[in-house]
C-alpha cells in the first residue's frame, strides 16, 4: 500500500472539528457561573442582612478579590489551553493576585475582630463547612473546564489543570461569598484558601488523569 493510500484510509471518516474561540469558551464560564449563583440565590441561602452590608469595605473586599480572582484566573485558565501556550507566567499571576486580596484584607477588619482569641476568629467548625461548600460549588466549573481543556489538547497538561482548579476554585468562592455569614477577614482568608488550594489540588491530580491528556 502506498503511503498516499494508507494517508487517504487513515483520514477517510474523520470530520471537522470546529475552530476553538477563547470567547466563546470563556462565554460559557461565565453562562454556566452565572446560572449556579443565580440557583444558589434562589435557594435562599444568600445573607439575610445582605442589604444592610451592601456597600461595607470588607464586602467589596471580599466579593471585588474574589470576582477579579475568578475572572483573571479564568481567562488565564482558558489561554493555557492553546498548545503554544506557557501557563507558568499566568500561575504566577494569579498567585500575585491572591496575595494582594489576603493583603487587603487587613485594611478591611472589622472593630473589636482582633480582640477576639484566634481559635474564635477561625472557629474552625464552621470553617470545614465553608470550605467543603466552595468544593463542591467549584465542581461544575472544573468539569466545564476540563471538557475544553480536552479538546484544546494543551501541551502542558499538568500546568493547565491546576490553572483550571485555581479558576474553578475562585469561582466557587465568589458564589459562596453571597450567603457566607462571616466578616473577618481572617476567616475569609483561612477557609476560602483552604476550599480553593483543595480544588486546585484536585484538579491538578484528576483531569490529567481523567482526560489523558
Amino acid at each position: 500500500m502506498s503511503s498516499e493510500t494508507l494517508i487517504v484510509a487513515l483520514s477517510s471518516d474523520l470530520a471537522p472539528v470546529q475552530r476553538r474561540s477563547m470567547l466563546r469558551e470563556g462565554g460559557l464560564v461565565l453562562a454556566l457561573g452565572v446560572v449556579e449563583l443565580a440557583l444558589f440565590v434562589s435557594m435562599g441561602v444568600m445573607r439575610p442582612d445582605m442589604h444592610h452590608i451592601t456597600g461595607s469595605p470588607f464586602l467589596i473586599w471580599r466579593v471585588g478579590s474574589l470576582g477579579l480572582l475568578a475572572a483573571v484566573a479564568c481567562v488565564l485558565a482558558i489561554r493555557s489551553f492553546s498548545p503554544t501556550a506557557r501557563p507558568r507566567r499566568g500561575l504566577m499571576l494569579a498567585c500575585a493576585l491572591a496575595v494582594a486580596a489576603i493583603v487587603g484584607g487587613a485594611f478591611v477588619m472589622p472593630p473589636g475582630a482582633s480582640d477576639r482569641a484566634l481559635l474564635d476568629r477561625i472557629d474552625p467548625a464552621s470553617g470545614m463547612l465553608c470550605a467543603a461548600s466552595i468544593f463542591v460549588l467549584s465542581l461544575p466549573i472544573v468539569a466545564l473546564l476540563g471538557a475544553l481543556m480536552r479538546r484544546a489538547a494543551p501541551t502542558q497538561a499538568r500546568l493547565s489543570a491546576l490553572a483550571s482548579g485555581i479558576a474553578a476554585g475562585a469561582c466557587g468562592a465568589f458564589v459562596f461569598a453571597f450567603c457566607c455569614p462571616f466578616n473577618d477577614p481572617l476567616y475569609v482568608v483561612v477557609w476560602y484558601s483552604v476550599g480553593c488550594a483543595a480544588v486546585a489540588a484536585a484538579a491538578r491530580w484528576r483531569l490529567p488523569r481523567r482526560f489523558r491528556l
